[in-house]
């Protein structure tokens, strides 16, 4: 029973990322809008339900499955990527420099946060 709670939560973030994004005509996709959702829900409630984490961890086990799409369309559109190659590297070299760049300074503040907060014993 508790599976059918976790895919619901999921399915429901989604079609509510769904719903928010058509209905503002919003360039964001609607899953990636769920996603924000969902972590906003989790946020508030301060924990994650049993079943939306045994459904998480239940599709984990195959998230390699999702990636052969994406390999399918490399192959078929290696033409392009060749003509492309430089562009694409100075993109993903930039991307993962602002990603770990946000990410470091989210850390510290939440560690600075946390660190705050302490209380001494």
């Amino acid at each position: 029973m508790s599976l059918i709670v976790g895919m619901s939560i999921l399915l429901g973030c989604q079609f509510l990322g769904e719903v928010i994004g058509r209905a503002f005509a919003l360039p964001i996709p609607g899953p990636v809008l769920g996603m924000v959702i969902l972590l906003l829900g989790l946020l508030v409630r301060g924990s994650v339900p049993a079943g939306l984490r045994s459904m998480g961890e239940g599709l984990l086990k195959y998230l390699t499955l999702l990636f052969v799409p994406a390999g399918v369309g490399l192959i078929e559109h290696f033409d392009l990527i060749g003509r492309e190659f430089a562009i694409l590297i100075v993109t993903l070299v930039a991307s993962s420099a602002i990603t770990l760049l946000v990410t470091s300074q989210t850390l510290k503040l939440f560690a600075r946060r946390h660190h705050d907060n302490e209380t001494p014993r």
